[in-house]
């Protein structure tokens, strides 16, 4: 089963750099045209957001989750299959056919599923060390909460009020506050500081740290980084009317040029966590340190 793995990555790693070619020759999406005509989000107009029920599946992740409150994917968030999850996350938030076809595939190997053939509850993908992880943003780690589909609304919170970005077209704006990478980086590195103390079941590999990275990256990439936008988003698992993804690339965000923004993020979570250990004497003082005191002066 080895073999036909390795062919199969290198074809879609291949078809990803080429992709990524046709993203810098041709011209970007224009504004307000990113969702495709026909599809649900085109021209800023969501389906009806309904908050899920008690019996409804929901997972780690709020993009899957926001398509379920959006009704589409199905709303009870079970049955649904992994080309449904590729399709509908590539026309909602402009990933690139490459990215919405290896990460459905690499999920459905964790959760020992045919990608072709089988379907999915969204709960099943907050498997414990599977894509879901200790020290997220915006959950508790699963030691201190089992039930992974609903976010720490304090966790969101202290993200998004630790936003030093300001939109460079209207900086008067309190509407237009933008995360940056360095506040991601910040945090993502209090996360896992104090995830690490509080937490006894612990762990946090190198690809998972990778994974968290890339999860901070998909809210500058897809969000922007809007403050405004993301509220709604990370707290509700909304999607705001009007909203359309930043990235306008014409074939969508490739795993190449995602990356570009994943490396940097996770080698700044790395250089703030040191600065943490440091500054932070004692174990107890970390849950009182704010994201936005960790600075390059502290080192």
């Amino acid at each position: 089963m080895a073999i036909p793995k390795i062919f199969s990555d290198t074809f879609v790693f291949a078809w990803d750099f080429l992709l990524t070619l046709t993203n810098i020759v041709t011209p970007s999406i224009k504004a307000g045209h990113v969702v495709p005509e026909g599809h649900a989000g085109a021209g800023g107009k969501w389906p009806e957001y309904v908050p899920p029920g008690e019996d409804d599946s929901r997972s780690a992740c709020p993009m899957l989750n926001a398509l379920a409150n959006h009704g589409i994917l199905p709303h009870d968030g079970k049955n649904i299959s992994f080309k449904a999850m590729n399709e509908t996350v590539r026309s909602t938030y402009n990933f690139a056919p490459s990215f919405c076809y290896f990460v459905p595939n690499y999920i459905a190997g964790i959760l020992k599923k045919d990608y072709s053939k089988d379907t999915f509850d969204l709960a099943e993908i907050s498997l414990h060390n599977g894509i879901e992880h200790d020290a997220s943003l915006t959950r508790q780690d699963t030691f201190h909460q089992p039930d992974q589909g609903k976010p720490h609304v304090p966790f969101v919170e202290e993200l998004l009020q630790s936003a030093s970005g300001q939109d460079s077209k209207n900086k008067n704006s309190t509407e237009d506050v933008l995360l940056t990478s360095e506040d991601l980086a910040r945090y993502s590195a209090k996360r896992r500081t104090e995830a690490k103390v509080h937490n006894p079941d612990f762990s946090l590999s190198a690809f998972h740290k990778a994974f968290g990275s890339s999860n901070s990256a998909t809210l500058l990439r897809i969000f922007g980084g809007r403050v405004s936008d993301l509220r709604p988003f990370l707290i509700e698992e909304r999607i705001p009317e009007g909203w359309e993804p930043s990235v306008r690339s014409r074939v969508g965000l490739t795993m190449a040029a995602f990356n570009l923004t994943v490396l940097p993020l996770e080698t700044a979570t790395e250089r703030f966590m040191k600065v943490l250990a440091k500054d932070v004497q004692k174990p107890t003082e970390v849950a009182n340190y704010g994201a936005t005191g960790i600075t390059e002066a502290n080192t």
